[in-house]
């Protein structure tokens, strides 16, 4: 876990009340998927059409070998992953390039960051929660996105994935929060009814209109007409 980062005109959380109801403490986005388009998927897809693989092959084989390498969770590094997938899939490019076709394709969702503002003005803590290995920090290098966040949780640092119903027991524990007062925000249904499982409210992300409408149905404070997100 990554310590409070707060952006220049933030409020700072401890010891204030909130202005607007909303029955959560803390808001848990995943990265890809949710704050970023799904540099994972569409770099494997991307990657299966250079070599003339079928894509929804590739992907499912992307997923299950950064689970089976250990690279998801910090036990394996890239080389091991990248050398696994050219073994598993017969693609040719090296290690470089493939990288940079996945990496490319992480683009922020800049309306996403409008509403983690507004979030967090209201006084609640937000956090990412993303099973993106090393390649989080990277592209936070790039954008410069944690300091938007009170909290960052990478499975690559913590040593276990969303897979682990678990992972989101640790979070309410060294946070001191009740599991039903986090709401988890994640575009795979699998993860969703995982962290149910431990108590915590989930809104599965299909489009912005209706992840909106779920958000406002929670913290009521919700204004899509304050956030870019239909222009």
């Amino acid at each position: 876990m990554y310590g409070p980062g707060i952006a220049p005109g933030f409020f700072i959380l401890t010891g204030r009340r909130r202005m607007t109801a909303c029955s959560i403490d803390l808001i848990l986005f995943d990265f890809g998927g949710v704050l970023a388009e799904e540099g994972f998927v569409n770099g494997l897809k991307a990657m299966a059409v250079m070599n003339g693989l079928d894509p929804d092959t590739m992907v499912k084989t992307g997923f299950q070998t950064v689970h089976d390498t250990g690279f998801v969770v910090g036990r394996a590094d890239e080389a091991t992953f990248w050398h696994e997938i050219r073994r598993r899939t017969g693609i040719r490019q090296d290690d470089t390039t493939l990288r940079q076709e996945m990496l490319s394709r992480f683009v922020l969702r800049t309306w996403m960051f409008e509403i983690i503002r507004d979030i967090r003005s209201h006084g609640v803590q937000v956090g990412i929660l993303s099973d993106q290995t090393l390649w989080l920090e990277e592209l936070d290098d790039r954008f410069d996105f944690f300091r938007w966040f009170d909290h960052v949780f990478s499975s690559y640092h913590m040593g276990k994935s969303k897979r682990d119903p678990s992972i989101f027991d640790d979070i309410a524990g060294t946070l001191n929060l009740k599991p039903g007062g986090i709401l988890f925000i994640d575009d795979h249904e699998g993860n969703c009814k995982r962290a149910r499982s431990r108590a915590l409210k989930t809104i599965l992300y299909v489009d912005e209109e209706q992840f909106l409408r779920e958000l406002k149905g929670i913290c009521f404070f919700v204004d899509t007409r304050l956030y870019n997100v239909f222009m």
